[in-house]
């Protein structure tokens, strides 16, 4: 797999510019640069990826299936660069710098991300491999260029401006875009090569996405899944910065953010659980009230679920118990109720998979009322490589099965 360290971003422009108007002496011009400069700087670019990205013919250049796929993500990821360049330099109030993605390098952007992940340049260095001063100098060159302070000392560690944010995510992108041209160019030798990350909201998708998680895997076994799990705010920043392809869970309504878009999958219905041979199981009929006799564990406010419980109580007239224990951990949430009688609030398709183990039992519906849409959230702008389209045709197959399954069983409530 070719390493981002080893390109620079003006070769990539070169052989974006030369693919574009279709002739080396073309962009040579357009670029200020001798047209054997402009050939050598395509060459290293193409030894690096493996590729072949231009045939060089009398007439011009011809733009290769590689250099079809390469290109455009070059010419998206410097659009990245010169839109975080221009942020950057709007935020302090100073003129925009022209051509600003042709003066600012890999290296300098490679290092800004070290450091802020890191927060020292000392760990900076052990990360990337290079020398601290070399990661200094790189940090500091594009300080000066950009006229903008970008690292700040806190005590022992290095943080962030907030300049450096905006251009971080920016720089994230396009680094997240290079990284999915690399996966094309590596899906030409084998087929089903890439990698997609996937974030899921915790007690979300429990069931569906396993199922589609294990159907991609057969179908594509050289492909790589990651899979991140944490609350919505990580996941969709994570998503925003091009570290997560798509995120799985609970759609929003407001979007927080109006740079993302949501695909609504299947409702899903929660409820109301408690352990194997609970007291209320054993009553006939079912009378909301007494919810109220019996402790529960909830997540904290604030949590989806916790606005739906509360929302359950008020729909019948009634204040909502005061939770005993506040938790958001499954296993927690499990063990706690397998040791007394307590209850908790819980996505069917988690329930099921607790259901299956024979842990736990349902107590009653919650109410259609608190039926949530379920979906996928992504970029507005995200280009997804052909293996990330079939992972989501796999995932919105599987959910349509579901949906299918679940209007044929019925599930009734068993209240209203």
């Amino acid at each position: 797999m070719p390493s981002l360290r080893d390109l620079n971003l003006r070769h990539l422009d070169a052989v974006a510019t030369a693919a574009r108007l279709g002739s080396i002496s073309a962009a040579s011009q357009a670029m200020n640069l001798s047209q054997p400069a402009l050939t050598q700087a395509v060459a290293k670019v193409e030894t690096v990826l493996g590729h072949r990205l231009l045939d060089r013919q009398p007439g011009g250049v011809v733009v290769t299936e590689a250099g079809r796929l390469m290109t455009g993500r070059i010419e998206h990821a410097l659009a990245y660069v010169a839109q975080g360049g221009r942020s950057v330099r709007r935020g302090a109030r100073l003129p925009p710098l022209p051509n600003v993605e042709r003066r600012i390098t890999l290296g300098q952007l490679l290092a800004l991300m070290a450091v802020d992940h890191a927060g020292s340049f000392a760990l900076a260095a052990r990360h990337t491999g290079l020398s601290e001063p070399a990661v200094h100098r790189a940090a500091r060159d594009l300080e000066q260029l950009l006229e903008v302070a970008l690292l700040a000392r806190q005590g022992r560690t290095v943080q962030p401006t907030a300049a450096a944010i905006r251009l971080l995510r920016f720089a994230r992108l396009a680094h997240a875009e290079l990284e999915s041209g690399f996966d094309e160019l590596a899906a030409l030798h084998s087929e089903g090569a890439g990698r997609i990350t996937v974030g899921v909201m915790p007690l979300a998708r429990a069931i569906l996405l396993p199922q589609a998680l294990a159907r991609f895997a057969r179908l594509y076994p050289v492909a790589s899944v990651d899979v991140v799990e944490g609350p919505y705010i990580e996941v969709l920043s994570a998503l925003r910065e091009g570290a997560i392809d798509v995120v799985v869970g609970a759609m929003r309504d407001p979007l927080p953010v109006a740079d993302v878009v949501q695909e609504p999958l299947f409702d899903d219905d929660p409820v109301i659980v408690g352990r194997k041979g609970h007291p209320l199981l054993g009553e006939p009929g079912f009378v909301f009230q007494r919810l109220l006799d019996f402790p529960w564990v909830i997540a904290a406010p604030g949590a989806p679920v916790r606005r739906r419980w509360e929302q359950m109580f008020q729909e019948q007239a009634l204040e909502p118990p005061r939770p005993r224990i506040e938790c958001g951990s499954v296993m927690v949430v499990r063990g706690l109720m397998l040791e007394d009688d307590w209850l908790t609030l819980m996505s069917r398709d988690q329930f099921l998979l607790e259901d299956r183990a024979g842990l736990l039992s349902e107590i009653a519906g919650a109410g259609s009322s608190l039926r949530r849409q379920i979906g996928m959230t992504t970029r507005q702008d995200w280009r997804p490589t052909q293996l990330q389209h079939e992972f989501l045709s796999i995932f919105r197959s599987t959910c349509a099965e579901w949906t299918s399954g679940k209007a044929m069983d019925g599930q009734p409530f068993r209240y209203a």
